[in-house]
């Protein structure tokens, strides 16, 4: 298929070929919705904890007598219905994690991209990659491409323009190969230079299924 390519100034100067593959797949929002869950779990660092009566420092002593009293019997302090006491049912340190298996994960991205193509909201600009490394030079390239919202700046592996975004908010800038599924959700819209283009459509354009016995030999 065929993608639009723009210059700096959002006029269309020729087009790009790509892969149907990579840009034209299927929609799959149960897909989607399983990649971003996994990726949301992943990030979680399970560190949360709180202390059981068993752990609350404190007197072991009885707090009053058993009886004559007139109250409610009482045997420690550290009873969750006390004030400092334990907490009965609180969160303790443990693992988020989740498996999802290579190839659905390949496919979501393939499916996050060629979303973003069927809603026009990806756009290959050449002279992406060699653009002045000032934040004004990147916000003129996003105002000239109507970006009022979030964006994803997708570059080559040499580029340094990435320097250009880090003052304007809620656009991030990576290398094509670190596109993952939670930054294409994420962002509205997606710019691309050619080299990020061809380097993205080399990674997941291969759909084969190679076994570790085959890899090696």
């Amino acid at each position: 298929m065929q993608l639009p390519l723009y210059d700096l100034s959002a006029n269309g100067t020729d087009t790009v070929e790509v892969s149907d593959v990579v840009f034209g797949a299927s929609e799959n929002p149960e897909l989607l919705h399983q990649a971003l869950v996994y990726h949301r779990a992943n990030q979680r660092h399970g560190t949360s904890n709180t202390l059981t009566r068993g752990q609350v420092n404190g007197t072991g002593r009885k707090p009053f007598s058993q009886k004559g009293t007139g109250r409610a019997r009482q045997g420690s302090w550290k009873s969750p219905h006390h004030r400092g006491g334990g907490v009965a049912f609180g969160p303790s340190p443990r693992s988020y994690r989740q498996r999802m298996p290579k190839q659905m994960r390949r496919q979501a991205i393939r499916t996050a991209l060629s979303g973003k193509v069927a809603a026009e909201r990806l756009f290959v600009v050449d002279g992406l990659d060699s653009i002045e490394q000032k934040t004004k030079a990147m916000a003129e390239v996003l105002s000239a491409f109507g970006v009022k919202g979030s964006a994803l700046v997708v570059l080559g592996a040499e580029s340094q323009s990435g320097v250009a975004v880090r003052n304007i908010p809620r656009v991030k800038a990576l290398r094509a190969d670190l596109v993952n599924v939670l930054d294409l959700l994420r962002y509205d819209a997606v710019l691309m230079s050619p080299d990020a283009v061809r380097r993205t459509d080399e990674i997941w354009s291969d759909t084969r299924r190679v076994r570790k016995q085959e890899a090696a030999a």
